[in-house]
């Protein structure tokens, strides 16, 4: 069993930045990849950025390439997430997820196996 919780969104003005955390519990956080995904008001979850087991391995979605960069500290438990250059459209409840079957970087949701409760972002125009 393994236990999530994010942190770190709030409101900010488009063009600002925010980094998330995501503090992992519950197994050795350096067994598996981790993910950050995204849903906004009316719209479906969506894929945001992954990384592998050690960092080596990272993924994005286009949007937010050049923009975004997700890390990890596996002395702490912890993803990051670091949000540069925000735009109204990042609006978002913002998840952190784990893939405890694989080692490299996924993207699609069904692969996940445990979830966060999600922290809202708003960027404001």
């Amino acid at each position: 069993q393994v236990q999530l919780v994010e942190s770190g969104g709030g409101l900010v003005q488009a063009g600002g930045s925010l980094r998330l955390s995501c503090a992992a519990s519950g197994a050795t956080f350096s067994n598996y990849a981790m993910g950050w995904f995204r849903q906004a008001p009316g719209k479906e979850r969506e894929f945001v950025a992954a990384i592998s087991t050690y960092g080596v391995s990272t993924y994005y979605t286009d949007s937010v390439k050049g923009r975004f960069a997700i890390s990890r500290d596996n002395a702490k438990n912890t993803v990051y997430l670091q949000m540069n250059s925000l735009k109204p459209e990042d609006t978002a409840v913002y998840y952190c997820a784990a893939d405890l079957r694989a080692s490299g970087a996924r993207v699609a949701e069904h692969e996940y196996d445990y979830w966060g409760q999600g922290t809202q972002v708003t960027v404001s125009s």
